[in-house]
C-alpha cells in the first residue's frame, strides 16, 4: 500500500509543527513591529500637540498683554494667532489619539488568534 513508517510521519509532523511555530513568531514580530511604529506615531502626535499647545499659552499670554496695553487691531491679531495654534494642537492631539487607538491593545491578536485555531487544528487531529 504504500504507507510511510510510523518514525518518518513522526519526524515530518515534528519538522512542519516546527515550521509552523517559527512562522507564527514571525508573524507575531510583524505584528508588534507595525503596532511598535503606531505607538510611536501617536507619541509623536502627542508631543507635537504639547509643543503646540504651550505656544499657545505663550500666544494668550501676549494676547492679554497686547489687549490691556494697546488698541484693537494688536490684541485681535494675537487672539486670532492663539485661535490657530489652538486649533493645530487640537488636530495633533486627535491624530494622536487615533494612533494609539488603532495600535491598542499592545498584544499580538492576530498571531493569538492563529495559534489558538492551530492548537484546536492539532488536538482534533490527535483525537482522530
Amino acid at each position: 500500500m504504500g504507507q510511510e513508517p510510523v518514525g518518518e510521519l513522526v519526524q515530518r509532523a515534528s519538522h512542519q509543527l516546527t515550521e509552523l511555530v517559527r512562522g507564527e513568531l514571525r508573524l507575531a514580530q510583524a505584528e508588534m513591529k507595525e503596532k511598535g511604529r503606531r505607538y510611536g506615531r501617536g507619541g509623536g502626535l502627542f508631543g507635537g500637540a504639547g509643543v503646540v499647545g504651550f505656544l499657545m499659552l505663550q500666544a494668550a499670554v501676549a494676547t492679554a498683554i497686547a489687549g490691556l496695553a494697546v488698541v484693537w487691531p494688536v490684541w485681535a491679531a494675537a487672539l486670532t494667532v492663539t485661535a490657530v495654534l489652538g486649533v493645530i494642537a487640537a488636530v495633533l492631539a486627535a491624530r494622536g489619539k487615533r494612533q494609539f487607538g488603532r495600535a491598542a491593545p499592545p498584544a499580538p491578536a492576530a498571531t493569538i488568534e492563529n495559534v489558538k485555531a492551530d492548537v484546536a487544528e492539532i488536538k482534533e487531529s490527535a483525537h482522530r
